[in-house]
C-alpha cells in the first residue's frame, strides 16, 4: 500500500514539475509540443481500447482491446505530433 501511495505522489510531483514554466520561449514551445504528443498518444490509446473492447469474447476481447489501444496510441501520436 505504501508503494502505491509513493508511486502516486512521485508521479503527481513529476507531472506538476513538467507543467511549470520553462526558462526560454523555445523551451516552453518544445515542452508544449511534448505535452500535446503525450496527450494525443494517451487519448488515442483510451479511445482505441474502448472501441476494441466492444468486439470479441473471452480472451479474444482482451486481445482486441490491447490491439485497439496500441493502434489508437500510434494514430493519436501521429495526429497530435
Amino acid at each position: 500500500m505504501k508503494l502505491k501511495i509513493f508511486t502516486l505522489l512521485l508521479g503527481t510531483a513529476g507531472a506538476l514539475a513538467a507543467c511549470g514554466p520553462a526558462p526560454t520561449p523555445q523551451q516552453q514551445a518544445a515542452r508544449q509540443h511534448e505535452i500535446a504528443c503525450l496527450s494525443g498518444t494517451l487519448g488515442g490509446a483510451l479511445i482505441g481500447g474502448a472501441i476494441g473492447n466492444q468486439f470479441g469474447g473471452g480472451s479474444g476481447k482482451a486481445i482486441l482491446t490491447g490491439a485497439g489501444a496500441a493502434t489508437g496510441a500510434v494514430q493519436g501520436n501521429r495526429y497530435a505530433c
